[in-house]
């Protein structure tokens, strides 16, 4: 079956096997790029990489709304807990957790995680444990959602560990890689195919995406709102 990956803008996506859906860091209230809305999404998960507010999004709306099961780090699945969510799965860097369509690990990302103001509970904000990034595995196609991150050298050993077809890889700048840094990045991984991610949501990320053009594999740029339906062959 087809694997499809619906971008939400920022560092946002619905990714969907046909039968079940993951939203990964699904912020679209508030995010000035989003064409969605949260009421527009239905999935059976959410994936989490990090605790910074562009990240966790509608997450806890989305969870109350589909009955969906939260997957990240101790600490966020604990704050989601203290808000009312249901089903949540904690895991920690360097774990898995079995899923209906496959699996999640955790990966390290060099970043940082906590939930700032009123609305977590206080004005000092809320340490989230350690920034990851994802390893998404569904129906047998692995993708990587590289979080917030600089690059580093044991993107390589992720990559021998497990072998991603597609990434997903932050070239805003500032705050992650930019474009220079983030083709160093796909060097490392050697997916089949990578998605530039977290640009031109506000004018400190502002990117020409083109720049991001790594050598000797497919770039799918896409807009906020589009649907890619992934070629198998791109991914064989």
């Amino acid at each position: 079956m087809a694997i499809s990956l619906t971008f939400l803008g920022h560092s946002a996506f619905l990714i969907s096997d046909g039968k079940h859906t993951i939203a990964i860091d699904p912020f679209l209230t508030d995010n000035p790029v989003a064409t969605m809305k949260s009421e527009d999404v239905t999935c059976q998960y959410i994936g989490i990489t990090h605790g910074h507010f562009d990240h966790i999004g509608d997450s806890i709306e989305l969870a109350k709304a589909n009955d969906a099961c939260i997957i990240a780090t101790f600490e966020i699945a604990s704050f989601m807990e203290s808000q009312g969510v249901q089903k949540v799965e904690p895991a920690n860097t360097g774990g898995r957790i079995q899923t209906d369509f496959g699996w999640v690990a955790f990966t390290q990302a060099f970043h940082s995680s906590s939930y700032a103001g009123l609305s977590a509970g206080g004005t000092e904000g809320v340490y989230m444990g350690m920034p990851n990034g994802l390893m998404i595995n569904i129906d047998g196609t692995t993708i990587y959602h590289c979080g917030d991150t600089d690059v580093f050298g044991d993107m390589a050993l992720l990559r021998d560990i497990y072998q991603p077809e597609i990434a997903l890889v932050p070239i805003g700048g500032r705050f992650t890689m930019d474009p220079a840094l983030a083709m160093r990045a796909v060097d490392l991984i050697k997916p089949k195919c990578a998605v530039p991610i977290h640009y031109n949501t506000w004018p400190p990320i502002e990117q020409d995406a083109n720049d991001f053009a790594p050598n000797g594999v497919h770039t799918q740029r896409m807009k906020p709102g589009e649907v890619w339906d992934v070629d198998p062959a791109l991914i064989a």
